[in-house]
């Protein structure tokens, strides 16, 4: 009998130990995961916090201007051998007379390339011969639709190598279209300052010239870049390039020497 109620006591008791061991258990597991969800709540907030700080960073930059949209505001030094407001007229020849022809180009225009293969030397004679002036307009617009600078870049170099003298402006627009330098409008090579200098090695007046290469590398002219983009722009009746004018008049691209003559004579430009 004494042995029954041994074992009862007995049962009873480690019956009670393992409740309470269940619960000490539970108590701790219930510890862990409170600590676990602690810690996930903080994971998350600090990476809320690192995506949020990245993305305000990223709205930070992308609101910043670019250099070109600073150069747009920026003080505009002219190059030489122009005139007009900000020196966007662009004006070479001695001619006597009254004519003028005048070419609306952008750098990267692959038209503007093959006009200046086909015609271009012959165009430069007829205002070397003083059978008139020529006029320069030249736009960025395919940086716009092609995506990058190269226009542009291209134009801030025209208006160094201007500063030297018209004739090396005219000298590197020939070698910058010319079949062997002037790349495919869909690449962006224009934007690089190496590149543009290399062209620029090919003209004698421009040859390891530091003046000219410092101000390519500065950006002397962006800002005089802009200007002359921003009046390629407002030019009345134009819409592609190249536009020709003569005398104010806009003709029909020439696409051969002969119908450049035929262009000029139904103009009334004579010898």
């Amino acid at each position: 009998m004494e042995i029954t109620k041994m074992s009862k006591r007995n049962s009873q008791a480690s019956k009670s130990a393992a409740r309470d061991r269940l619960r000490l258990e539970r108590e701790r597991q219930a510890k862990r995961d409170k600590a676990k969800r602690q810690g996930i709540v903080a994971g998350s907030v600090v990476v809320v916090l690192a995506i949020a700080g990245g993305i305000g960073y990223a709205v930070v930059q992308n609101n910043q201007p670019t250099k070109w949209e600073d150069a747009a505001s920026a003080k505009v030094v002219t190059p030489a051998n122009t005139s007009g407001k900000n020196g966007t007229t662009v004006l070479i020849g001695d001619s006597k007379s009254d004519n003028v022809v005048h070419l609306y180009e952008d750098p990267r225009c692959p038209a503007c390339a093959q006009f200046e293969q086909t015609v271009g030397e012959t165009v430069n004679k007829g205002m070397e011969d003083g059978d008139y002036k020529l006029s320069f307009t030249i736009g960025t617009f395919l940086d716009d639709r092609l995506t990058g600078e190269g226009s542009k870049n291209a134009l801030s170099a025209l208006g160094a190598a201007l500063n030297v003298s018209p004739e090396a402006f005219l000298e590197y627009k020939t070698a910058l279209y010319s079949t062997k330098y002037h790349p495919e409008e869909t690449t962006d090579e224009l934007a690089k300052d190496s590149y543009l200098i290399k062209v620029a090695n090919t003209v004698d007046a421009l040859k390891n010239n530091k003046k000219f290469q410092d101000a390519v590398k500065k950006g002397t002219y962006d800002p005089w870049a802009m200007k002359m983009s921003k009046s390629f722009d407002t030019a009345k009746d134009v819409d592609s390039t190249p536009t020709i004018k003569i005398n104010d008049k806009k003709i029909t691209n020439p696409s051969a020497v002969a119908d450049w003559e035929t262009a000029l004579k139904d103009a009334g430009v004579t010898k």
